[in-house]
């Protein structure tokens, strides 16, 4: 299937692609940024006592940790 350009179409179908979307946006449920940056505020501050990028890993549980040294005599 050939990619569609919207600058090939012409004029009318543009429009009518335009007010599809519209149309669609217009059901969506809005919130107010106010009140989601709070809850996500909330939401990270909550969990940040669990997040290992924040409070690290423990030594006996990191994954990455090297099981030895490299000595190169």
């Amino acid at each position: 299937m050939p990619a569609l350009h919207i600058e090939d179409l012409p004029e009318k179908e543009k429009l009518k692609m335009e007010v599809e979307q519209l149309r669609k946006e217009v059901k969506l449920q809005r919130q107010q940024v106010s009140k989601c940056s709070e809850e996500i505020k909330n939401y990270i501050e909550e969990r940040s006592g669990e997040d290992p990028l924040v409070k690290g890993i423990p030594e006996d549980k990191n994954p990455f940790k090297e099981k030895g040294s490299c000595i190169i005599s």
